[in-house]
């Protein structure tokens, strides 16, 4: 039986890696998979493992308040370094471009342990862009020893970076595995009132296809702190009040450097409804709800077209470009008035619409984790 360790520490990271889970342990005895979460972000992971009922072996909780990646970084391989010792996987799986990914990468190359990425070889070749995760995942890439890429453009990045052909799968994207439970999960009706019912009695929100042509807004990321996040969130302002009739909903980061701005900035706009960050799975739901998205995220670029919703990139490079070129999404980047501009084209004009809302999802066939499995069973 080969001993699977599979390291994780943010809600990203787990919901992608659930499937992967899932599918090691209905493997007939093949696997003894090992969980361990580092708990990077502790609430917004705990949602998701409570989702998809995964119990970690090993917990190392790490999060502290006001934490920075130095922290991340050496409490993760400080902790790391005695389980790795008394497991001796096999191999150890990690996921993405996170903090944790590439301390626990470092620790498996310190152990002398295969690695196995998933989600391997997305790049913008911008080192600080997106920061860190853009350099964690290059450093992942030269560290690892089985690459498991999203899409044909993620492996020819790693081809050029000099990877061994043999050692990269295409695999599709685990997050469209991820996507494609929880909407099977939602289509029984208790469970439909329930979620309308949750977002109507504890945000307000009356929820339905398209209502009111509603907006979704996720912005977050490190690099848009400070003054490209008052520009978003005076195009949101512009929006709103150019277009009273579309609601626009935004679940706010808990990050101070993200609440702050956005609640001066946006609080008392009627109809922008800034609301608690969600779980993943009242997340999905709002998403299936929306007419559009606006996002600086990446995973939801990932999962929107699978749901046949359009999405404006608010960052000026992406490490997705795949669903622009199927034109599934934008890149609009974080100029003010060309966020305004290029979101009424779309609330305004309904062939260019349903072209973005119609195009092909690249990232995957809710397969994926099937597929490194396999490849795991082979190796």
């Amino acid at each position: 039986m080969r001993k699977v360790f599979l390291i994780f520490g943010t809600r990203p990271e787990a919901i992608k890696l659930a499937p992967v889970i899932r599918q090691l342990r209905i493997r007939n005895g093949k696997f003894k998979s090992v969980v361990c979460v580092t708990a990077q972000h502790r609430q917004m992971l705990d949602q998701v493992l409570n989702l998809f009922n995964i119990v970690p072996d090993y917990d190392l909780n790490i999060m502290t308040d006001n934490q920075d990646l130095y922290h991340i970084t050496i409490k993760t391989m400080e902790m790391l370094q005695g389980v790795l010792r008394d497991e001796k996987p096999d191999i150890i799986l990690v996921q993405g471009d996170t903090t944790t990914s590439f301390a626990a990468s470092l620790g498996a190359f310190y152990f002398k342990i295969p690695l196995g990425h998933v989600e391997a070889g997305l790049r913008t070749y911008n080192k600080y862009s997106p920061f860190p995760e853009e350099k964690n995942r290059h450093l992942l890439s030269v560290l690892a020893d089985f690459h498991f890429a999203p899409t044909s453009w993620a492996r020819r990045n790693l081809l050029q970076e000099h990877v061994p052909e043999d050692r990269i799968w295409v695999t599709g994207n685990t997050v469209i595995d991820a996507l494609m439970e929880v909407m099977n999960n939602q289509k029984a009706e208790n469970k439909r009132k329930y979620l309308y019912s949750y977002f109507k009695e504890k945000w307000g929100l009356t929820l339905s296809n398209n209502n009111n042509r509603m907006i979704l807004v996720t912005c977050h990321r490190r690099e848009n702190f400070g003054e490209v996040l008052r520009n978003i969130c005076f195009a949101l302002k512009e929006i709103a009040e150019n277009r009273p009739g579309v609601n626009i909903v935004y679940p706010v980061h808990l990050n101070p450097h993200i609440q702050k701005p956005v609640n001066k900035t946006l609080g008392a706009v009627p109809n922008i409804h800034l609301i608690d960050p969600l779980d993943y799975e009242h997340f999905v739901f709002l998403v299936d709800r929306s007419h559009l998205i606006l996002t600086d995220s990446g995973g939801i670029q990932e999962e929107a077209p699978s749901l046949g919703k359009p999405v404006l990139v608010m960052r000026n490079v992406t490490e997705r470009p795949e669903g622009i070129e199927t034109g599934a999404s934008k890149l609009v980047g974080i100029d003010k008035n060309k966020i305004v501009a290029e979101t009424q084209h779309l609330l305004d004009d309904e062939q260019t619409y349903e072209k973005m809302a119609k195009a092909l999802n690249p990232y995957g066939d809710g397969r994926s984790a099937e597929r490194i499995a396999d490849i795991l069973e082979e190796l």
